[in-house]
């Protein structure tokens, strides 16, 4: 990982879903590391969680970036392309792309379920938001990609590989990581370079609400998956410090097509969460 202080300084990057969670922690790393970040989602005004896409660009300014906050929903396939018609408009290259977008909240409701408990409309919020609005938006941010080597980051999970949560979560997170194989493929004669990679458990916003228990533990119990402190989850910025050095790593064409673990890359290229750890927790 590069030591400069600003190593991706003038490079141009979207991050979607970025209001809070862990498009927030990839988009406040980018920033920090320099770069101008594009952030996007539907949140204007907080609602029952905090976050909207104009704090985390404030963030970002704060921390040295460039936050260019856009109100964007992406199940609308012409805001997406609106959004990129602007990128190239603006600046006339993207360096990364960061597909993060996910309804959570939907799929909140069904954790834990048989497949015959979640009905098929969990199928489709799931795919609409989370797979087939990672294929648009690079469809769309390809051109300028292409222009800059770039780099697509899938934000995906180990549950691509391993039962979690309920079959539409696996099933939609195995889609990804294959997206990002063809991905890789298509673009084996061009510099641009796309993975997945899998944060653990994260201390979201949404996770940060759990209250303590009375020994002062704050646990989180997934069903039919168990129990996790999250005293030891990672924060959404381990997340950030892993797309950051993938960016800024001339050899990332190495890891092109797979799927890799926030953890490992910390172990790869030296980074640690914000509080010096490197936790694992998947």
């Amino acid at each position: 990982m590069s030591g400069t202080p600003h190593p991706l300084k003038n490079r141009i990057a979207v991050v979607t879903g970025a209001s809070r969670g862990i498009g927030k922690g990839i988009a406040l790393e980018l920033g920090a590391a320099g770069a101008t970040v594009y952030v996007t989602g539907r949140s204007q005004q907080p609602g029952k969680l905090p976050g909207t896409v104009h704090e985390t660009a404030a963030q970002i300014d704060e921390l040295g970036g460039t936050g260019v906050p856009v109100v964007c929903d992406h199940g609308d396939d012409d805001a997406t392309a609106s959004l990129f018609e602007r990128i190239a408009t603006e600046h006339d290259r993207l360096d990364i792309l960061v597909n993060n977008v996910y309804n959570s909240p939907a799929a909140a409701r069904w954790l834990g379920r048989k497949f015959w408990d979640v009905p098929p409309k969990a199928w489709d919020e799931t795919f609409r938001i989370g797979v087939r609005s990672h294929y648009v938006a690079a469809v769309y941010a390809a051109p300028l990609l292409l222009k800059t080597d770039g780099l697509i980051v899938n934000v995906s999970s180990p549950g691509a590989q391993r039962a979690m949560h309920n079959a539409v979560y696996g099933v939609a997170k195995t889609a990804l990581d294959r997206m990002t194989a063809d991905f890789a493929r298509d673009l084996a004669d061009t510099q641009v370079t796309a993975v997945s990679i899998w944060p653990g458990l994260v201390a979201t916003e949404l996770l940060q609400l759990v209250p303590a228990d009375d020994t002062g533990k704050r646990v989180v119990t997934l069903p039919g998956e168990g129990s996790f402190d999250l005293d030891e989850a990672e924060t959404p910025r381990f997340a950030g410090r892993a797309v950051v050095a993938l960016a800024a790593d001339p050899d990332r064409g190495k890891r092109a097509g797979k799927a890799w673990k926030v953890a490992d890359l910390a172990e790869d290229y030296g980074f640690t969460d914000i509080d010096g750890r490197i936790p694992r927790t998947d």
